[in-house]
């Protein structure tokens, strides 16, 4: 058998991992997945704030950037073509 074909065959490989098992510990893993996601969009809403903040900071401290990006912004929203 060629490298390839075990790689495409699970049946051929040796035995899974305790995580494969079925009925091993459903309840909490769905438990520890919705977790997870409460955890993943906490920090992601927390990643976002900050990046409005910094970006806000940065128009302030760079006035004449961030004028020159609005006005580039304008010019490819007055280009774009539906």
């Amino acid at each position: 058998m060629a490298d390839g074909e075990l790689r495409r065959d699970p049946a051929s490989r040796g035995p899974r991992d305790g995580r494969d098992a079925e009925g091993a510990g459903g309840v909490n893993d769905v438990e520890d997945a919705q977790e997870s996601d409460v955890a993943r969009r906490r920090r992601r809403a927390q990643f976002l704030r900050e990046l409005h903040e910094a970006k806000q900071l940065r128009d302030r401290v760079q006035p004449r950037r961030a004028r020159a990006a609005r006005m580039r912004q304008q010019m490819r929203m007055r280009t774009f073509r539906w």
